[in-house]
């Protein structure tokens, strides 16, 4: 491994001498601004860079020992032991090493190492959410930023299955990504469940919620392929992204406009109603 004040005098050389902040994270304090003192005039990266890559010492074999002083040493240009990607950054040719006499290099194996494979582009998932916890057990999560007339119909629903009792608790509002401009993801997917996850257990965690079942409004009406669906990763009624079992009902803006929509859910809101008192009963 390259010594650490060899590796300080390579980023040094090509001007990487800081790191700063480059985005803020939500709710976070703001970076206190500070001075700096102008630094003296130094060589620029390019010819000090150049500088390190003449310095570099020459290799040594790797079947001589470094106390054996009678095997003569190769000798070579200060470029041969440069790093490939310095001399990349350089826009200089990499150096090849000598090919035996009998594996000739055919001009289609030349064309086929200056071809690079097509970089597909991974785009992030974008979705958002809203959710409330119910009695600090249940989750009810619904699609997109509830409405007021949703919320108040949500409450009502609750209220007559026996669930709630009082106040409908605060909505949380979340947004994936969080942030606009991020870095693009390796992994899609799994970074935004960790994203939704971290968020839940943060909530659960500040609120004292004791998360036991998810009420997935509209999970039903959404296909498999979209954004939210995929991150919950719901299999055999439980979310494999929240490790809870989940219980679906049609989009709160369905219910809204739709009258038969709330009759036919209604033999589902009695049963669940029943299980809320069920675990009640047995805690």
């Amino acid at each position: 491994m390259t010594p650490d004040i060899i590796r300080r005098q390579y980023l040094d050389a090509m001007g990487i001498t800081a790191w700063a902040s480059k985005y803020q994270l939500p709710n976070a304090r703001p970076t206190e601004a500070c001075e700096w003192e102008d630094a003296p005039a130094v060589t620029p990266p390019r010819e000090r860079l150049h500088a390190l890559l003449d310095d570099a010492p020459t290799p040594r074999p790797r079947n001589q020992s470094p106390k054996d002083d009678s095997v003569p040493v190769a000798t070579g240009t200060a470029s041969s032991s440069a790093p490939a990607a310095v001399r990349a950054l350089l826009g200089q040719p990499p150096v090849s090493a000598s090919k035996p006499a009998d594996a000739p290099v055919t001009s289609a194996q030349e064309g086929s190492t200056q071809e690079k494979a097509p970089v597909s582009k991974v785009e992030p998932l974008t979705f958002s959410l809203s959710c409330m916890c119910v009695g600090g057990r249940w989750l009810s999560l619904h699609e997109g930023e509830i409405t007021p007339i949703e919320q108040q119909l949500l409450a009502n629903m609750l209220r007559a299955a026996g669930v709630l009792n009082g106040e409908m608790p605060a909505v949380t509002y979340f947004k994936w990504p969080p942030m606009a401009n991020t870095f693009t993801p390796e992994e899609p997917l799994e970074e935004a469940q960790d994203g939704v996850a971290a968020f839940i257990a943060g909530a659960a965690g500040r609120q004292g919620w004791q998360l036991e079942r998810l009420l997935w409004w509209g999970a039903d009406e959404q296909p498999d392929d979209s954004p939210l669906a995929r991150v919950m990763a719901v299999s055999q009624q439980r979310s494999q992204t929240l490790s809870l079992p989940v219980w679906q009902a049609p989009a709160l803006k369905t219910l809204v406009e739709q009258a038969s929509a709330k009759r036919k859910l209604w033999p589902a809101l009695v049963s669940l109603g029943q299980q809320w008192r069920a675990e009640v009963a047995n805690q």
